[in-house]
């Protein structure tokens, strides 16, 4: 009997719980719900922008964007994101993702990208709206030229002009933001 015991115990130990390689072969898509429409991450963030009082931030990205993740990097260090957070309803919407990873998408952002004039530019590419939609600016430095994630003096002065003209960041507080996204030439 022991060593029947012992023979199931190794057979269970080499195959492995059948039940637990079940739920593993289920695609993600049927375990996540799918992501919101562009128009929803919308309308829920100026509905928080206008009971706290801040401008709505929408980012364009894709997740093997390398650049999209510096931007969201830079963004969410400890001493950047309060000022961000301050002053900004933050949202990301999912664009041009590769074809295995379409899933991820939000419904409606690539449209929203064009409608802002912003395809064909690349990402990250972002828009700043108040909290009643209206469009307050946007990446692009000069027409047809997304700063993308700042990094350059000249993209990163437009990111500080866009953030000067739409939030009451203080000069130091501008200051500390423009010195982090300097270091993105790095």
């Amino acid at each position: 009997m022991r060593c029947l015991s012992f023979l199931l115990l190794v057979s269970f130990l080499l195959v492995g719980d059948p039940t637990r390689a079940q739920h593993a072969a289920l695609p993600v898509a049927a375990t996540t719900a799918a992501p919101p429409t562009a128009d929803e991450v919308l309308k829920e963030a100026r509905r928080v922008a206008a009971k706290e009082g801040k401008n709505v931030l929408i980012l364009f990205h894709a997740s093997w964007c390398g650049w999209c993740h510096k931007m969201q990097r830079a963004m969410e260090e400890p001493a950047m994101k309060p000022l961000f957070e301050q002053h900004f309803v933050i949202r990301w919407l999912t664009v041009y993702e590769s074809p295995n990873k379409k899933a991820l998408e939000n419904p409606g952002a690539e449209d929203l990208l064009k409608k802002h004039k912003g395809a064909d530019l690349g990402i990250p590419y972002f828009l700043v709206f108040d909290a009643k939609g209206a469009l307050l600016g946007d990446s692009q430095r000069a027409p047809g030229e997304n700063v993308g994630c700042p990094a350059q003096d000249n993209e990163v002065a437009h990111f500080i002009g866009l953030l000067r003209r739409t939030t009451r960041l203080t000069p130091a507080e501008l200051a500390a933001i423009e010195d982090r996204f300097k270091k993105n030439k790095s």
